[in-house]
């Protein structure tokens, strides 16, 4: 384990939560946001980065519940650059312990905590400032019509959205389908299909699974 950050699994299994520690001196301070070897030891297998993006949001909006299917995947690590947010990690794996529940990490640009989301699970944050700047690196790069969207104000997930407002979304996310339809429509991974996946990725091979 790093010296330089603490990483924790949350209330729901192969999620990850990573805070850094910080040193500041008269300049303003620094402090180490990622570290491929401490986060691979924890994790089992190596997070190779496909792909780095960039969100910008103001107060009260929301976006999510966002996951990728299987095959290809997608971990994510997640930070908070700028501004406030509230981060929450679903687990969308059918037949997981805690599938349906989800865990609240609270994210802001001065403690660069950060969240690492394996395969399987979904993702959702609402900014708490304006001008709220998160930062995504991918295991993946995207792939057009991999993307899963869970409406983030389904009732049965039980999100507690902190909004001070109506909240701001895109049409997709407002208008995407609960969990109970995305699993009766087939479209989430199973447990044992991502368990299946992560031990692929420890022995160092492809994962092996049939696109649905």
């Amino acid at each position: 384990m790093s010296s330089t950050m603490t990483i924790t699994e949350t209330a729901i299994a192969d999620a990850y939560r990573i805070v850094p520690k910080q040193y500041p001196d008269r300049r303003g301070r620094f402090h180490e946001a990622f570290r491929a070897d401490a986060l691979s030891e924890v994790i089992g297998y190596p997070f190779v980065v496909g792909q780095a993006n960039y969100s910008t949001s103001c107060k009260n909006t929301v976006r999510g519940i966002h996951g990728t299917a299987l095959p290809p995947g997608q971990a994510k690590l997640v930070t908070c650059v700028r501004g406030a947010v509230m981060d929450v990690v679903v687990d969308l794996r059918v037949g997981s312990p805690t599938y349906g529940m989800y865990d609240v990490t609270h994210q802001d640009e001065d403690s660069g905590i950060a969240v690492y989301l394996a395969d399987g699970l979904g993702h959702a944050f609402i900014a708490l400032t304006d001008n709220a700047c998160m930062n995504y690196l991918c295991s993946e790069e995207y792939v057009p019509g991999t993307m899963l969207e869970i409406n983030p104000m389904d009732p049965d997930v039980g999100i507690p959205w902190p909004l001070t407002g109506p909240a701001i979304m895109s049409d997709k996310d407002g208008g995407a389908v609960s969990l109970k339809q995305a699993e009766a429509d087939g479209l989430l991974p199973t447990y044992d299909e991502c368990v299946a996946h992560y031990a692929a990725l420890k022995a160092g091979r492809p994962p092996r699974l049939t696109a649905k």
